[in-house]
Protein backbone atom coordinates (compact mmCIF):
# COMPACT_ATOMS: atom_id res chain seq x y z
CA UNK A 1 0.00 0.00 0.00
CA UNK A 2 1.07 3.54 -0.92
CA UNK A 3 0.69 6.72 1.40
CA UNK A 4 1.00 10.32 -0.14
CA UNK A 5 1.10 13.06 1.39
CA UNK A 6 0.95 16.53 -0.23
CA UNK A 7 3.02 19.55 1.20
CA UNK A 8 0.55 22.05 0.08
CA UNK A 9 -3.27 22.51 -0.24
CA UNK A 10 -4.77 21.25 -3.27
CA UNK A 11 -7.95 22.40 -5.62
CA UNK A 12 -10.65 19.97 -4.85
CA UNK A 13 -11.08 19.26 -8.61
CA UNK A 14 -7.53 18.74 -9.00
CA UNK A 15 -8.04 15.64 -5.96
CA UNK A 16 -11.04 14.24 -7.11
CA UNK A 17 -10.08 13.96 -10.77
CA UNK A 18 -6.57 12.42 -8.79
CA UNK A 19 -9.19 9.93 -7.23
CA UNK A 20 -10.82 8.82 -10.26
CA UNK A 21 -7.52 8.76 -12.04
CA UNK A 22 -6.16 5.83 -9.11
CA UNK A 23 -9.73 4.00 -9.01
CA UNK A 24 -8.98 3.23 -12.60
CA UNK A 25 -5.30 2.49 -12.74
CA UNK A 26 -6.38 -0.47 -9.47
CA UNK A 27 -8.93 -1.97 -11.34
CA UNK A 28 -7.01 -2.38 -14.26
CA UNK A 29 -3.83 -3.66 -11.99
CA UNK A 30 -1.37 -0.91 -12.50
CA UNK A 31 -1.59 0.71 -9.48
CA UNK A 32 -1.92 -0.50 -5.58
CA UNK A 33 -4.08 0.95 -3.30
CA UNK A 34 -3.23 4.31 -2.38
CA UNK A 35 -4.27 6.73 0.36
CA UNK A 36 -3.25 10.70 -0.23
CA UNK A 37 -3.09 12.73 2.78
CA UNK A 38 -3.46 16.44 2.08
CA UNK A 39 -5.45 19.80 3.37
CA UNK A 40 -7.68 21.34 0.37
CA UNK A 41 -7.90 25.00 -0.68
CA UNK A 42 -11.54 26.36 0.67
CA UNK A 43 -14.28 24.44 -0.88
CA UNK A 44 -17.67 22.80 0.37
CA UNK A 45 -19.12 19.25 -0.82
CA UNK A 46 -22.34 17.31 -0.26
CA UNK A 47 -23.21 13.93 -1.51
CA UNK A 48 -25.52 14.00 -4.61
CA UNK A 49 -29.23 14.53 -2.98
CA UNK A 50 -32.68 16.07 -3.40
CA UNK A 51 -32.28 18.04 -0.31
CA UNK A 52 -29.23 20.31 -0.06
CA UNK A 53 -30.62 22.31 2.72
CA UNK A 54 -27.60 21.73 4.77
CA UNK A 55 -25.55 24.14 2.12
CA UNK A 56 -28.08 26.98 3.73
CA UNK A 57 -27.97 29.93 1.05
CA UNK A 58 -25.26 28.25 -1.49
CA UNK A 59 -24.94 31.29 -3.24
CA UNK A 60 -23.58 33.53 -0.46
CA UNK A 61 -21.41 30.50 1.15
CA UNK A 62 -17.49 31.72 1.07
CA UNK A 63 -15.46 29.43 -0.97
CA UNK A 64 -17.17 26.81 -4.40
CA UNK A 65 -19.15 23.93 -3.58
CA UNK A 66 -18.88 20.42 -5.35
CA UNK A 67 -21.65 18.09 -5.82
CA UNK A 68 -19.84 14.40 -5.35
CA UNK A 69 -20.61 10.79 -5.24
CA UNK A 70 -20.26 10.23 -1.73
CA UNK A 71 -23.16 9.48 1.01
CA UNK A 72 -24.17 12.21 3.46
CA UNK A 73 -24.54 16.39 3.43
CA UNK A 74 -22.89 19.36 3.52
CA UNK A 75 -19.27 19.69 4.61
CA UNK A 76 -16.04 21.96 4.42
CA UNK A 77 -12.54 21.38 3.92
CA UNK A 78 -9.70 23.69 4.07
CA UNK A 79 -6.15 24.61 5.82
CA UNK A 80 -5.70 23.46 8.85
CA UNK A 81 -7.78 20.18 8.43
CA UNK A 82 -6.51 16.83 6.99
CA UNK A 83 -8.59 15.22 4.47
CA UNK A 84 -7.68 11.51 3.36
CA UNK A 85 -8.76 9.51 0.70
CA UNK A 86 -7.99 5.75 1.11
CA UNK A 87 -8.59 4.16 -2.46
CA UNK A 88 -8.69 0.59 -1.61
CA UNK A 89 -9.90 -2.47 -3.12
CA UNK A 90 -12.67 -3.54 -1.25
CA UNK A 91 -13.09 -7.00 -3.64
CA UNK A 92 -10.23 -8.06 -1.76
CA UNK A 93 -11.28 -6.63 1.68
CA UNK A 94 -14.87 -8.13 2.29
CA UNK A 95 -17.15 -5.88 0.24
CA UNK A 96 -18.43 -4.50 3.57
CA UNK A 97 -18.67 -0.68 2.86
CA UNK A 98 -19.95 -0.21 6.95
CA UNK A 99 -17.18 -2.15 8.22
CA UNK A 100 -14.82 0.50 6.00
CA UNK A 101 -16.16 3.53 7.54
CA UNK A 102 -15.77 1.57 11.07
CA UNK A 103 -11.90 1.07 9.98
CA UNK A 104 -11.86 4.54 9.07
CA UNK A 105 -13.38 5.82 12.38
CA UNK A 106 -11.50 3.77 14.38
CA UNK A 107 -8.31 4.96 13.08
CA UNK A 108 -9.39 8.45 13.40
CA UNK A 109 -10.12 7.16 17.26
CA UNK A 110 -7.04 5.86 17.78
CA UNK A 111 -4.67 8.58 16.47
CA UNK A 112 -7.14 11.09 18.55
CA UNK A 113 -6.30 8.80 21.88
CA UNK A 114 -2.79 9.41 20.92
CA UNK A 115 -3.23 12.96 21.57
CA UNK A 116 -5.29 12.60 24.67
CA UNK A 117 -8.51 13.19 23.52
CA UNK A 118 -11.37 11.15 23.89
CA UNK A 119 -12.58 10.27 20.90
CA UNK A 120 -15.29 7.90 19.94
CA UNK A 121 -18.41 7.34 18.14
CA UNK A 122 -22.10 8.87 18.46
CA UNK A 123 -25.05 6.00 18.32
CA UNK A 124 -26.46 6.51 15.06
CA UNK A 125 -24.14 9.15 13.65
CA UNK A 126 -21.17 8.84 11.05
CA UNK A 127 -18.10 10.47 12.37
CA UNK A 128 -15.66 11.26 15.69
CA UNK A 129 -16.70 12.75 18.51
CA UNK A 130 -16.03 14.40 22.03
CA UNK A 131 -19.43 14.07 23.71
CA UNK A 132 -21.32 16.46 21.48
CA UNK A 133 -18.74 17.85 19.93
CA UNK A 134 -17.62 17.03 16.03
CA UNK A 135 -13.83 16.32 15.05
CA UNK A 136 -13.99 14.84 12.43
CA UNK A 137 -16.65 13.62 8.85
CA UNK A 138 -16.67 10.50 7.18
CA UNK A 139 -18.07 10.16 3.70
CA UNK A 140 -17.15 7.74 1.30
CA UNK A 141 -18.62 6.22 -2.42
CA UNK A 142 -17.85 2.98 -3.92
CA UNK A 143 -17.09 2.48 -8.17
CA UNK A 144 -16.91 -1.28 -8.82
CA UNK A 145 -16.07 -1.84 -5.57
CA UNK A 146 -12.55 0.57 -4.77
CA UNK A 147 -13.59 3.34 -2.68
CA UNK A 148 -13.00 6.89 -2.87
CA UNK A 149 -13.40 9.98 -0.70
CA UNK A 150 -13.35 8.98 2.82
CA UNK A 151 -12.64 11.80 5.93
CA UNK A 152 -11.93 15.14 7.27
CA UNK A 153 -10.46 15.57 10.22
CA UNK A 154 -10.27 19.33 11.94
CA UNK A 155 -6.37 19.69 13.02
CA UNK A 156 -6.24 23.56 13.67
CA UNK A 157 -8.59 26.29 15.16
CA UNK A 158 -7.96 27.72 11.54
CA UNK A 159 -10.57 24.89 10.20
CA UNK A 160 -13.75 26.05 11.97
CA UNK A 161 -15.08 28.96 10.95
CA UNK A 162 -16.03 28.62 7.81
CA UNK A 163 -18.42 25.50 8.84
CA UNK A 164 -20.83 28.07 10.81
CA UNK A 165 -21.72 29.03 6.91
CA UNK A 166 -23.80 25.60 6.59
CA UNK A 167 -25.32 23.25 8.77
CA UNK A 168 -22.68 20.86 8.99
CA UNK A 169 -23.57 17.03 7.78
CA UNK A 170 -27.12 18.06 8.39
CA UNK A 171 -27.34 18.17 11.80
CA UNK A 172 -28.73 20.87 13.71
CA UNK A 173 -26.45 22.21 16.61
CA UNK A 174 -23.86 20.22 15.96
CA UNK A 175 -20.37 21.80 17.21
CA UNK A 176 -17.45 21.60 15.33
CA UNK A 177 -14.55 21.21 17.30
CA UNK A 178 -11.36 20.23 16.49
CA UNK A 179 -7.71 18.31 18.02
CA UNK A 180 -6.34 21.97 18.94
CA UNK A 181 -8.90 22.44 21.24
CA UNK A 182 -9.64 19.37 22.61
CA UNK A 183 -5.98 18.53 22.91
CA UNK A 184 -5.52 22.02 25.06
CA UNK A 185 -2.13 22.64 23.13
CA UNK A 186 -1.34 23.41 19.26
CA UNK A 187 -1.10 20.73 16.99
CA UNK A 188 -0.33 20.64 13.07
CA UNK A 189 -1.66 18.70 10.67
CA UNK A 190 1.87 17.19 10.06
CA UNK A 191 1.73 16.23 13.47
CA UNK A 192 -1.55 14.34 13.42
CA UNK A 193 -0.60 12.98 9.72
CA UNK A 194 2.27 11.41 11.49
CA UNK A 195 0.44 9.74 13.90
CA UNK A 196 -2.47 8.72 11.98
CA UNK A 197 -0.03 6.67 9.12
CA UNK A 198 0.19 3.90 11.25
CA UNK A 199 -2.64 3.56 13.34
CA UNK A 200 -4.21 3.70 9.65
CA UNK A 201 -1.69 0.44 8.59
CA UNK A 202 -2.98 -1.24 11.97
CA UNK A 203 -6.38 -1.62 10.85
CA UNK A 204 -6.08 -1.40 7.05
CA UNK A 205 -2.72 -3.82 6.97
CA UNK A 206 -0.56 -4.78 3.51
CA UNK A 207 1.77 -7.43 3.70
CA UNK A 208 4.45 -5.01 3.75
CA UNK A 209 2.98 -2.61 5.47
CA UNK A 210 1.91 1.37 4.92
CA UNK A 211 5.25 3.61 3.79
CA UNK A 212 4.72 7.80 4.03
CA UNK A 213 5.81 9.20 0.77
CA UNK A 214 5.75 13.38 0.27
Amino acid sequence: MKVHRFDTPQPYEQSLALQQQTVEAILAGQEPETLFLLEHEPVYTIGRRRDQSSLKNSDALPAPVFEINRGGQATYHGPGQLVGYPILDLRHRGKDLHEHLRKLEEALILTCHDFGIPATRREGLTGVWVENRKLASIGVGVSKWISMHGFAMNVTKECLLPFFAITPCGIDGVVMSCVENEAGRPVSVDEFSEKFVPRFGELFSAPEGPSLDH
